[in-house]
């Protein structure tokens, strides 16, 4: 592991606590989108299916398990919590996210490196977890009031995908067994 996904990872994990936080000790949801929660944790269960077939490390896998129940939890909390569920603000949360879901699967159906099941969901999940802010993003705008732990938690989300980015160019150039597959289509 290198330091971009190290720091990729904790980056994201700060931003997963930030969130659990601002839930818990507010008993609200309030300019947060369930619909960016619900992609991430549609993000997490298809591109996680290989904790059932194959085992890289402790950490890899505690990783994956955090994120799938972190990012469960948060869409439960949303929808079933009793206090925090009034908090949400479903006039505010109106992007199609439909269409994400769509044309990323779409595209998945298309990019991938082999076509096989587990292949193409995790292509799918990479291609979801690229827009899956975009409902958050219009939220924030619509409302027009950002509260400091929603702005952390935005800010350390980017710096999370900021952090991969750098990883996956520094994987390119350095490991000879990483995925070269989407150049194939460039």
């Amino acid at each position: 592991m290198n330091i971009f996904r190290f720091l990729g990872d904790m980056t994201h994990l700060i931003s997963i606590l930030i969130l659990l936080l601002k839930i818990y000790a507010t008993k609200s949801c309030s300019g947060i989108s369930l619909k960016t929660q619900e992609l991430y944790a549609l993000v997490f269960l298809t591109r996680y299916l290989d904790l059932f077939t194959d085992f890289i490390s402790v950490y890899n896998t505690v990783m994956k398990l955090v994120f799938i129940a972190s990012s469960l939890s948060i869409v439960w909390c949303m929808r079933n919590h009793p206090l925090v569920r009034r908090s949400y603000d479903k006039q505010l949360d109106t992007f199609r996210h439909y269409f994400l879901l769509l044309a990323s699967f779409l595209l998945a159906l298309l990019l991938h490196e082999k076509f096989a099941f587990q292949e193409v969901l995790w292509a799918f999940s990479m291609y979801l977890e690229a827009v899956a802010i975009l409902p958050q993003l219009v939220l924030l705008q619509r409302s027009g009031n950002v509260d400091n732990l929603t702005g952390q938690y935005v800010f350390f989300l980017g710096a999370y995908r900021a952090f991969y980015i750098f990883n996956w160019i520094y994987r390119y150039f350095t490991d000879p067994h990483f995925t070269r597959w989407i150049g194939k289509f460039l």
